[in-house]
């Protein structure tokens, strides 16, 4: 019985699919619940409280009567009443009966609830009932428990556990199978509204209805868990949350998500969540009590009430109700546990809660957040505040999937919104967005199509951010972009709103949780609009290159126990080279790591600032085979010196593909992933794939292209062409002089760099994408640059050689050619020494380069006048100057 607000009840109904069917016996135990005799206490526990029934009326000092036509805010449709006629013991046995009222009732029918609240308190212990329940569409038995004291605030914050539930019985469903489940439930967290519950039902083996015959129904609840049984068997088991914390002890996820509570911390005043076993560890009472209707029952099966069913009274009949403490402690009530295989299985008995994920507090780092980009970000729903439409995700010829929403007559705002109250998908959780490490070079930015205007020609259209649960909000014209432009029916158009403009207008930007587009308030209706791309950005995104064309040094290609040495090998033309891994007799997994005890950099990989949008993503080519065609390829991931790990077939990637000898093929997963399945991602340091352990004797394989990185990260701000090594998709060229450039280390400024040699041959020699990868500078063409830095080892033979700096888009249909002296420096270069070179993008576009989609920077000794050059290149960014 829940004491609800009358929204509350129509969560029932996602409930019912959550079933589990009763398997009888056979189940490997700790207990041998075949030998346990329901008159007496389970082993191990001790009784401490019970009413047999077996005096001539209800136990006034046992039994408080509720004498009320509230019910529990359900909506239900009786009174409840200290009447003989409704509760009143009979054959030793407790009945409490609902039927109808009389004319002229404030309520249609009249029944009793039962309460030991200041009679029998209880915190932990074996609580246990043997009843038969009534039957009939509307009836609502129950026997649950309520905090005596609500120290952690109003229902539910200070929890509910209903041990026993059940509506409509035997009143046949939609197939036409009479309904026969029991539920076991727990309430939890924020105020009604935003209350939470979690629990399993049952029903009973072979068919079996509890309206026909006396079952046992019983919870044991210990400190931090609480179990579900009928007639002994466990079906339902539910824990409190475990957090899980990173390397910096941040807590960044859940081990287990089970119950949580919200309440106001005594030391700081506010309103905090915390993953304890709160609220379920203070003193329950006992309730006993059967409605009539509600917004549960009469929603489901048949619906509404059947006056048949309670014409001549329907009764729920109790035997007994009994209490029993564990000997072994009390205090916890642990050790007496009545459990079984399965029980703590999250594919059997253990129910996952609906705790909300810990975010991991501000370290003042820069992050970039994608709020819809083609799929939804399920901790960012689209959100249609009043107008009652759900926006929808839809196919967009040439952008993919777009965000749609539409305005009716009702007035309304629409956007994306990161509340609890709003996070329906199971796998979001609220995440309000920290902007303020972005204030200087952030921008909310998104693009929009107006499928069809508002109605009102005038309308004005609004974007408004919200922080904190809104407790500072700032309203803009959409005009008040960067881009100055008014929507237009069938055109996209990109919108940018400097941070540093939010803010100056009073937005909080610690804690974004709300953007919104629309017409003004009252104006939109007719209004039919597509958003995409909707981004906070300004952060450069961490990358970690595990193997392109060569080695990381500080990651190495690894053996762990086969005693091999991986190798560099050349490939095709379009892999070059790549790291090749061989196993022998002795079983062995192989990989990257960056350990310094197997001759790693020790630099493990923090990837927290990529947790959203990032992957690691590799390619992969089976050589030659396992002995074993049938054997299973792995690919495991660990961190922070192995305290957390997680394996996973291959075929667990987002392509889902197993290996196919002589093909390379890519394989994708995503951090946020990893981490849910508990990976600390702030300190990765090994990354390995392998044959299942033991199975992998004369498999030969390669490696390439393997990356930490984000793929949804915005470029408006910019593109590290090399630091250290090439960016991901692009590699250290030589157009057409047959060499190989390499990368060097360099003084302790410039650590490694990137080296390339001129031979007889005339070429050109810089950075190369890869087929059909860009970089778009639009963003940056204002204000951007190219800049970079280089070095003369050896200069070219010919003394009159001119150094030159080109740079082409788009498969060179466009391209432009400067002297290095025509940089906003000057300067020639000067053996010997690193020198700075910068050129203006908006400089280069007046010159005729697309700056919409660069492909290639080069560096060079005029044409066939390089021979005998030696030089380097460091730094070589596109950037916001």
């Amino acid at each position: 019985m829940k004491k609800r607000t009358p929204l509350a009840g129509a969560c029932w109904a996602g409930l019912l699919p959550a079933l589990l069917w009763g398997c009888g016996g056979g189940s490997e135990t700790n207990t041998d619940l075949t030998a346990v005799d329901v008159s007496k206490p389970a082993t191990g526990w001790s009784l401490v409280w019970s009413d047999e029934f077996n005096g001539p009326t209800v136990d006034d000092k046992k039994w408080n009567f509720e004498v009320n036509c509230a019910g529990g805010g359900n909506n239900e449709k009786q009174c409840y009443t200290a009447s003989t006629e409704n509760a009143f013991i009979k054959e030793g046995m407790l009945n409490i009966v609902a039927k109808k009222a009389p004319e002229g009732a404030e309520k249609p029918y009249t029944s009793a609830r039962l309460t030991t609240k200041n009679k029998a308190d209880f915190k932990y212990g074996r609580f246990e009932m043997r009843a038969k329940l009534p039957a009939g569409q509307g009836s609502w038995p129950a026997f649950w428990m309520m905090p005596t004291d609500s120290v952690y605030g109003e229902w539910p914050r200070s929890g509910e556990i209903d041990i026993m539930e059940a509506v409509n019985l035997k009143t046949p469903g939609a197939e036409g199978k009479p309904e026969a489940f029991v539920h076991g439930t727990l309430h939890y967290g924020k105020s009604a509204p935003n209350n939470v519950s979690s629990g399993k039902a049952y029903a009973l083996p072979g068919g079996k209805n509890p309206a026909d015959d006396f079952h046992t129904y019983a919870v044991e609840w210990q400190q931090g868990e609480i179990r579900w049984y009928v007639d002994d068997y466990l079906y339902a088991t539910q824990r409190q949350s475990e957090v899980r914390f990173n390397s910096k002890q941040q807590a960044v996820g859940l081990k287990h998500r089970g119950w949580f509570a919200e309440y106001y911390d005594q030391i700081t005043g506010k309103l905090t969540t915390f993953w304890n076993t709160a609220p379920f560890d203070q003193k329950f009472f006992l309730i006993l009590n059967q409605a009539v209707g509600g917004n549960w029952p009469e929603n489901v099966n048949n619906k509404g009430i059947d006056p048949a069913a309670f014409a001549n009274g329907q009764a729920y009949i109790i035997d007994y109700v009994r209490v029993f403490q564990c000997e072994a402690n009390p205090a916890t009530g642990k050790g007496c546990e009545t459990v079984r295989a399965g029980y703590d299985k999250a594919d059997d008995a253990l129910v996952e809660g609906k705790a909300p994920i810990p975010v991991p507090p501000s370290d003042g780092v820069a992050r970039n957040l994608t709020i819809f980009d083609n799929v939804v970000n399920p901790s960012w729903p689209g959100w249609d505040c009043c107008g009652g439409s759900t926006p929808t995700v839809v196919n967009d010829p040439g952008r993919g999937g777009v965000m749609e929403f539409k305005v009716g007559a009702s007035p309304t705002v629409n956007g994306f919104i990161s509340r609890a109250e709003f996070i329906k998908d199971p796998a979001g959780a609220p995440s309000p967005f920290d902007a303020s490490p972005l204030l200087d070079k952030g921008s909310l930015s998104f693009a929009m199509k107006l499928v069809s205007a508002p109605n009102n020609p005038g309308a004005a259209w609004k974007v408004k951010v919200e922080s904190n649960n809104a407790a500072t909000a700032v309203e803009l014209d959409i005009t008040a972009s960067t881009e100055g432009k008014t929507p237009q029916v069938g055109v996209w158009q990109t919108y940018t709103f400097p941070l540093k403009k939010l803010a100056d207008a009073g937005l909080d930007l610690s804690a974004i949780d709300v953007v919104m587009i629309f017409p003004a308030w009252g104006s939109g209706e007719g209004a039919v609009y597509h958003v995409d791309d909707v981004k906070i950005a300004g952060a450069s995104s961490p990358e970690l290159v595990l193997f392109k064309d060569q080695k990381n040094l500080d990651w190495p290609m690894w053996d762990c126990c086969g005693g091999s040495t991986p190798t560099e090998e050349m490939d095709d033309e379009a892999h070059g080279m790549t790291a090749e891994f061989k196993i022998g007799a002795t079983p062995t997994v192989m990989g990257f790591i960056t350990r310094a005890a197997n001759g790693g950099g020790n630099k493990p990989f923090d990837a927290t600032a990529i947790l959203q949008g990032g992957v690691l993503r590799f390619e992969m080519k089976v050589v030659s085979g396992t002995a074993n065609p049938a054997t299973a390829w792995k690919f495991k991931v660990e961190s922070n010196n192995g305290a957390e790990a997680v394996e996973l077939d291959l075929t667990a990637s987002t392509e889902g593909k197993a290996p196919v000898t002589g093909q390379w093929q890519t394989y994708t997963f995503k951090i946020a992933d990893l981490a849910a399945k508990g990976l600390d991602v702030s300190a990765i340091d090994v990354v390995m794939v392998f044959p299942a352990w033991g199975e992998g004797n004369g498999a030969v394989y390669r490696i390439d292209n393997a990356r930490f990185y984000d793929p949804t990260a915005t470029p408006a701000l910019g593109l590290q062409l090399f630091t250290d090594a090439a960016a991901a998709q692009w590699k250290i060229w030589d157009c057409c002089g047959g060499s190989t450039p390499t990368v060097e280390d360099d003084d302790a400024a410039h650590g490694k760099a990137a080296q390339f040699v001129i031979g007889a041959a005339p070429t050109v020699m810089g950075l190369l994408a890869d087929d059909k990868v860009y970089y778009d500078a639009t963003a940056l063409l204002a204000t951007g640059v190219v800049r970079f830095e280089l070095k003369v080892i050896t200069p070219p033979s010919n003394p009159d050689a001119q150094w030159l700096f080109k740079i082409e888009a788009f498969d060179a249909a466009s391209a432009v050619e400067l002297k290095l002296s025509d940089s906003l420096e000057g300067k020639n270069p000067v053996t010997g020494q690193w020198q700075t070179y910068t050129f203006k993008l908006k400089d280069l576009a007046d010159k005729g380069l697309d700056v919409s989609a660069i492909d290639v920077l080069m560096v060079f000794p005029a044409w066939g006048m390089g021979n005998g050059a030696v030089y380097r290149l460091d730094n070589v960014a596109i950037a916001a100057e």
